[in-house]
């Protein structure tokens, strides 16, 4: 019996339409799934860039194409904003820009002077909601050296600072580029600089004060080290560049001489002496590749000074006499196995805040080592000073490389000056030592 060819036509038929509605059906899911998809993708690219803003512009590049970048904000939307709301807005936001107009209104036509130093003065203000502000305006005019000095440190703490946030780090707040009119807009710290507040032995300052102030520091250092996108070396870590706010909480400040660099940038080529005598690492000296154990020795040297509420070197001695420099006085009495003879005569110290003392000696030792390798990441020293780990003092002596001789010995005059320095945000004391160190053979 022949098959039916009208029958097998219309089964081909039915076969063939029954393909093609599945084939079309596909076509419309992929397709309905790829919009979805591609809407999906924009939406949260969307939310990313509401939430975390634009990518941070490289203000080093070009200082007036880059501040162009930065929307101005009217006092209106500043003054309609509690403090609260905006410092929580501007929490994930780029530094806000100002008029020169603006910063006159905030400051009263710069009424309330703090403090001035070589790249310029500081003044209190006030925004419009409220909020109290440092305003330090920069030196501006001519083109020389002093006017490079400038614009390099405007770059340098809006490009560094004003890219973090982190409560051991001052704030920026905001700037100003105009032609006149170059400043940098920063949180006020009530108990101005760590040097003119520790310094001051009128006022007491207990031991675990002491000892906060100084793993603060750490961890604001450890941030930048470490833990923010871009690594950055600040440079001049000392008393007078750590603030204190009113809970004297510290806070690192004055960015002028950090440098960014990528994380993996073993060194970093510096230009020109940068840091400040008696604070600045060896191979400061020598202008070359350096790397962040720079900060690690001068937060050495710092944590010294925290220690006995003084100066390494201290000033009180008679004139044109010859101090001892105090870090190599506790090292000489740490390998006697004395140490606490070193410190004790500081304050009237109990047996746990002698250990505290003496374990944030042991720390400074191991930061101010001469060979950067020898010297233990911020990480590290976090941890040595809040105790989760214990403390073995280094094998070396970190002065080994000085030679005690009177004939040969590096003299400078050291000027500190709370009141009278650009980075104070609030007036403090002024105070000079000539610092005598046997150089002998200075390794460098």
């Amino acid at each position: 019996m022949s098959a039916n060819p009208n029958q097998s036509f219309d089964d081909f038929n039915k076969q063939a339409s029954s393909n093609f509605n599945s084939f079309l059906a596909i076509v419309v899911v992929l397709s309905v799934v790829s919009i979805a998809g591609s809407v999906a993708i924009v939406y949260l690219v969307y939310r990313c860039v509401k939430k975390n803003g634009l990518p941070a512009v490289n203000i080093n590049t070009n200082p007036t194409a880059a501040a162009a970048m930065y929307a101005v904000v009217p006092d209106s939307q500043i003054r309609d904003a509690t403090v609260e709301r905006f410092l929580k807005e501007i929490a994930g936001e780029k530094p806000i820009r100002f008029t020169a107009q603006q910063l006159a209104g905030f400051t009263n036509n710069y009424s309330a002077r703090l403090g001035a130093g070589g790249f310029g003065t500081v003044y209190k203000g006030m925004l419009p909601n409220g909020l109290t502000v440092a305003v330090k305006r920069l030196h501006v005019g001519g083109h020389g050296d002093g006017w490079s000095t400038s614009q390099e440190q405007f770059m340098a703490e809006v490009g560094s600072v004003g890219r973090i946030h982190h409560i051991n780090l001052v704030r920026l707040f905001g700037f100003c580029f105009d032609a006149d009119v170059r400043a940098l807009v920063y949180e006020y710290m009530d108990n101005g600089a760590l040097d003119a507040y520790l310094f001051d032995r009128s006022r007491a300052v207990a031991v675990a004060t002491r000892r906060a102030i100084a793993v603060g520091v750490a961890r604001g250092l450890r941030y930048l080290h470490e833990e923010c996108q871009h690594k950055i070396v600040h440079y001049d870590i000392k008393p007078g560049n750590v603030l204190l706010d009113g809970g004297l909480t510290p806070k690192v400040a004055d960015f002028g001489l950090a440098r960014l660099a990528s994380r993996g940038d073993t060194h970093v080529s510096v230009s020109g002496m940068r840091g400040t005598p008696g604070y600045a690492a060896p191979e400061m000296w020598m202008q070359a590749g350096v790397t962040e154990k720079c900060d690690v020795y001068s937060f050495g040297v710092l944590l010294f000074e925290i220690v006995r509420r003084r100066r390494n070197l201290d000033d009180g001695g008679a004139p044109g006499s010859q101090q001892q420099w105090f870090p190599m006085l506790a090292w000489s009495k740490h390998e006697a196995g004395h140490l606490a003879e070193a410190i004790e005569g500081c304050d009237a110290m109990d047996k746990q805040e002698r250990e505290t003392v003496e374990r944030m000696c042991k720390v400074a030792f191991w930061c101010v080592q001469q060979q950067p390798e020898a010297r233990p990441p911020m990480s590290a020293v976090v941890r040595m000073l809040e105790g989760e780990v214990d403390i073995d003092a280094p094998p070396v002596n970190p002065f080994q490389h000085l030679v005690a001789s009177p004939a040969a010995a590096l003299r400078w005059t050291s000027t500190t000056d709370s009141a009278e320095s650009d980075n104070s945000l609030r007036s403090g004391s002024r105070q000079s030592a000539e610092v005598i160190i046997p150089i002998g053979s200075l390794h460098c």
